[in-house]
């Protein structure tokens, strides 16, 4: 539950100080400004997400900019419903959402510093995935920087584009990369890779995706 103190910590502290600019709708938000005792956990195309020491297990979505995709995100977490590997909505705003916080380490980070990626995590995030069918979503933009694992389980982060039509490959991929790159190398000699090497992979499979997507057309 979100008590009236913390929701009066996010309008008077939060929402009234933070400053959040957009250069483009395809570079992450940029937070400035940030109210002393919040911390800035991280930023996307659309929000930035905030914590405060005296909620520990709740956090803040703050949208900048589409503020159509919020009332999107607060439906899509109203027909998921609840499940171990999801975040749940605990409070909607005019411009903010206040989510059940999952702690961890995102797959991303976890390959740039060397830590091994169990497949109880691949298996726990390809069930929390049927599950979000299974309630009517479409697992769109699951990739990963939007999936985290903790003492070996998984947890999907993010689910604000589960509403879009269309396939997406993007975690497909992954899994099939999992498979037959990453547990015959790195899980077995864990080494730690630079994020611009990661970036360059990123950058590349996007490329070639989008070059896909032409000429299928």
């Amino acid at each position: 539950m979100i008590n009236n103190t913390f929701l009066n910590m996010i309008e008077k502290e939060l929402i009234h100080k933070v400053i959040l600019i957009s250069k483009s709708p395809y570079d992450p938000i940029v937070a400035k400004n940030i109210p002393k005792d919040w911390k800035c956990l991280g930023t996307g195309n659309y929000a930035a997400v905030f914590s405060h020491k005296s909620n520990p297990n709740a956090v803040v979505k703050v949208y900048g900019r589409s503020f159509e995709a919020l009332e999107k995100e607060a439906n899509v977490y109203t027909q998921l419903g609840i499940h171990p590997a999801f975040s749940n909505l605990l409070y909607k705003g005019q411009n903010y959402l206040v989510l059940k916080r999952l702690d961890g380490i995102t797959l991303y980070d976890a390959i740039a510093k060397g830590i091994k990626i169990p497949e109880s995590v691949i298996v726990d995030i390809d069930q929390a995935l049927t599950f979000a069918r299974s309630q009517g979503l479409n697992p769109y933009d699951v990739h990963g920087k939007n999936v985290m694992m903790k003492d070996g389980r998984g947890y999907v982060v993010d689910i604000s584009d589960f509403y879009k039509e269309g396939q997406d490959e993007k975690w497909d991929d992954l899994v099939k990369a999992y498979y037959k790159i990453y547990k015959k190398t790195l899980y077995k000699i864990p080494v730690k890779i630079p994020y611009k090497f990661l970036d360059f992979v990123r950058y590349s499979y996007r490329t070639f995706k989008k070059i896909k997507w032409k000429v299928e057309l």
